[in-house]
């Protein structure tokens, strides 16, 4: 079994604070539309977020919080998910940010295809290291290298022998970091329906 953890736990600092999850994008909160995209692909969807869950309600989400201290990055949001997912007897996490409203439907087909723990890259060869497949038997030597000060995700992945999966659509990447990238996807949200 494959769970989709959607990391949430961010400060969204370039958007002006806030829960970027919950910006609207045609209309939809960000979140909404990304596991629209991802919940066909997985057994079932973890939203990683910090805070009262209770924002999230009606969303349909469990919510979980990162389960170390001082909200260190997304890779705490990457433990809190395999966490519970291995609670649930799952094998493995696909994570995806909350502000990817275009990522690729056959994002978790793909990541599987490459190997046991992998990591996205676009058509021009740049990493995506949020958008990955992850044992969750990894989450020991995670929880270890979070205490011991690792914050970056692609670094952690690279360390502990991460594949690439490499995507042709670099817009399947798109985030939404600042208000001007929200004005860009709601642009293509308007051309594409």
């Amino acid at each position: 079994m494959i769970v989709g953890v959607i990391l949430a736990g961010g400060r969204a600092s370039r958007m002006g604070g806030g829960d970027k999850a919950l910006l609207r994008l045609g209309g939809r909160p960000l979140v909404a539309r990304v596991a629209e995209r991802l919940r066909p692909q997985v057994e079932a969807v973890l939203l990683n977020a910090n805070g009262d869950p209770g924002r999230f309600a009606g969303l349909g989400f469990e919510v979980v919080a990162d389960t170390v201290p001082d909200l260190p990055g997304p890779l705490a949001g990457v433990l809190a998910g395999m966490e519970r997912a291995a609670a649930m007897g799952a094998a493995a996490i696909v994570t995806a940010p909350c502000d990817a409203p275009f990522l690729p439907r056959d994002l978790c087909t793909r990541l599987a295809g490459a190997g046991p723990f992998v990591l996205a890259a676009g058509g021009d060869g740049r990493r995506h290291p949020t958008f990955g497949l992850w044992p969750v038997d990894l989450r020991v030597p995670l929880r270890a290298g979070i205490a011991a000060g690792a914050r970056r995700v692609g670094a952690w992945m690279a360390e502990h022998g991460a594949v690439v999966a490499r995507f042709d659509d670099e817009d399947a990447f798109f985030n939404v970091n600042e208000p001007g990238d929200l004005v860009a996807a709601e642009a293509r949200v308007a051309r594409l329906g």
